[in-house]
């Protein structure tokens, strides 16, 4: 799921740093360069990648601040099938 994740946000995240190569799990994304506005490509892409929906409630700023945060969120989404 971790290669997935950084493999969207290497493609839609528009960070400073490589997603691959420098990035912790728990580095914070929007300290990467990760703008509102792509958070939301990001959000879309994760969605397709894993055929989730995320709901109002995960639709905040601390869901998509990390690759652990997203990984988090989408087990709990996958768990709820």
């Amino acid at each position: 799921m971790n290669e997935t994740i950084r493999r969207i946000l290497g493609e839609h995240a528009r960070l400073s740093t490589d997603a691959f190569a420098a990035l912790p799990n728990d580095g914070d994304l929007f300290e990467a360069g990760m703008s509102s506005h792509a958070s939301v490509q990001v959000m879309l892409a994760v969605e397709d990648a894993f055929d989730v929906e995320f709901p109002d409630e995960l639709l905040r700023r601390s869901t998509f601040a990390s690759i652990d945060a997203i990984v988090s969120a989408v087990r709990r989404l996958k768990a709820a099938e």
